[in-house]
């Protein structure tokens, strides 16, 4: 019996132009200068604020197998990892599985509560798909992002199914989606209007 091959998707929220974060990103305003409180509450108002109707979507993001994400993402600190930092999540992140960090800077495992275990990947983005491959069996590899993360998967083709969740507004600079990204080709496969966002999924085409 063949085992099936796990799919990487991809989900991320955006403005309208393309954006999912603002510029001066820093601790105390992770999303930057995002239209609000720098917290991405424009964003994510309908993952966090409406995310009964938003059920299915929200389901699918979290149902993969293991995920991966950029050190962004993770937290602010750069460089050495010069103080503890678990997260933005508190000791039970949402993930409840392996997360592996890209990061150029070793640092042990850290496991969490409720399954989530974050692993940093220091040799590249192909070393951490393959990891989460492995960990992740015959089950979904999702790319959490940001942007930058998502955009060298796309880069390298390694995206099979990108997710976007597209908020009515614009931000006019920051961290784009495609920025560096050459010329894909792209096949609508569902989308639905809700409330504050437009869900929209395609395949990347080969």
């Amino acid at each position: 019996m063949t085992t099936r091959r796990a799919r990487v998707t991809c989900d991320l929220s955006v403005s309208v132009d393309g954006y999912s974060a603002g510029l001066n990103q820093s601790e105390e305003r992770p999303f930057g200068d995002d239209g609000g409180d720098g917290w991405g509450g424009r964003l994510h108002a309908w993952f966090a604020g409406t995310s009964e109707e938003n059920r299915a979507e929200v389901n699918r993001m979290t149902a993969a197998r293991a995920f991966i994400m950029g050190r962004n993402m993770f937290g602010p600190v750069r460089g050495e990892w010069d103080r503890e930092w678990n997260g933005w999540w508190g000791d039970d992140p949402p993930f409840h599985g392996p997360v592996f960090v890209l990061t150029h800077h070793p640092r042990d495992p850290q496991p969490m509560d409720g399954g989530t275990t974050f692993h940093f990947v220091t040799d590249g983005i192909e070393s951490a798909l393959a990891r989460a491959r492995e960990a992740a069996g015959d089950g979904d590899v999702a790319v959490q992002g940001g942007a930058t993360t998502a955009n060298q998967y796309l880069a390298a083709g390694l995206i099979d199914e990108l997710r976007l969740h597209i908020v009515p507004f614009t931000l006019g600079a920051g961290t784009r989606l495609f920025d560096g990204v050459p010329p894909l080709e792209l096949e609508q496969a569902e989308s639905r209007a809700a409330t504050s966002v437009t869900h929209v999924t395609y395949r990347v085409l080969p």
